[in-house]
């Protein structure tokens, strides 16, 4: 036998006990004693047995039932109260301001649940992100998997892994965050991003002829992705008010103390971002470790021999 039958057993005897008493001895006492055990047997029968034990177990979204049941809990809660106060409470000022403390309670109680409620309404309503988009909220970056009522749910990508690749969590973001904080979506409208490889190179070396055949590799493994990308940022600034771009593989050079920075910038698809970084960067160091006047440049460090100290006698 549960628990929650025993207790709906107890407050049954309970109640027929006090009926039995007030039938015997009639008071006004006992009869709101009773007035208020009844309540709660129906209420408790009503919140905890019915809605939170029968109704909730067909809820197939384990998100949905938690939050129905935990509902249910502050309304079983927030009900009785207001029921005990009617009962015990004859003064109608005194009635009206309680009552208004139980509203502000529910209130206090329920908001982050409306705020998230609310939150996944405009999520829907405006389109603010969709299942597979790429988003960051909150300092967590992910692909959206799922969009409940109350959380979103992202496949999480960074974390400790070192480039736009899974972690293998799953992270659910309170819908309410999209009241409050900023949504960066990557592919919303587009799907590509601009990425950069840094590449060092002694002053010594012919920084020109580098550029010349680094740019030539980029330019060819980017060419499908630049012209998938052309017909993506058309579509772009017909829906927004975007300048024109430079969006073919670019060179800057930077110089320093200790040599001549390269910093090559290409479009590439979002999903791809690492994939692209990873064979461009071993197509660019096998073509230029080949190349006798060009040398990429490190940081290194020269540790130098204490001489030896002699004592005169």
């Amino acid at each position: 036998m549960s628990k929650k039958i025993v207790n709906i057993i107890i407050l049954t005897i309970i109640s027929g006990l006090l009926w039995y008493i007030d039938f015997l001895y009639p008071n006004d006492l006992i009869r709101r004693i009773l007035l208020t055990s009844v309540y709660f047997l129906l209420l408790y029968f009503l919140f905890t047995f019915f809605l939170t034990g029968f109704v909730s177990k067909r809820i197939k979204d384990y998100k949905l039932r938690y939050s129905f049941k935990k509902i249910a809990n502050i309304l079983f809660f927030i009900t009785i109260t207001a029921v005990v106060i009617r009962i015990w409470i004859e003064d109608p000022q005194t009635l009206l301001v309680s009552y208004g403390l139980i509203a502000a309670g529910v209130a206090i109680a329920l908001q982050d649940f409306f705020k998230n409620f609310i939150g996944g309404v405009l999520i829907i309503v405006n389109s603010l992100f969709k299942v597979g988009d790429r988003i960051e909220i909150k300092g967590k970056y992910g692909d959206v998997i799922d969009i409940g009522i109350l959380y979103t749910t992202l496949l999480e990508i960074k974390g400790w892994v070192d480039g736009d690749q899974a972690t293998g969590r799953v992270t659910r973001i309170p819908n309410g965050a999209v009241l409050t904080e900023n949504i960066n979506n990557y592919t919303e409208d587009h799907g590509f991003i601009w990425d950069e490889i840094f590449i060092p190179v002694t002053y010594e070396s012919n920084w020109q002829d580098a550029i010349k055949k680094v740019l030539a590799i980029v330019k060819k493994e980017t060419k499908s992705t630049l012209d998938l990308a052309k017909k993506d940022f058309k579509k772009l600034r017909r829906k927004y008010f975007v300048g024109e771009k430079v969006i073919e593989p670019i060179i800057f050079v930077k110089m320093t103390d200790n040599w001549i920075e390269l910093h090559v910038r290409y479009i590439t698809e979002v999903k791809q971002r690492r994939n692209m970084h990873n064979v461009l960067s071993q197509k660019i160091l096998k073509k230029l470790s080949s190349e006798k006047n060009i040398s990429v440049a490190s940081a290194t460090l020269g540790i130098v021999d204490i001489p030896p100290i002699k004592l005169k006698k």
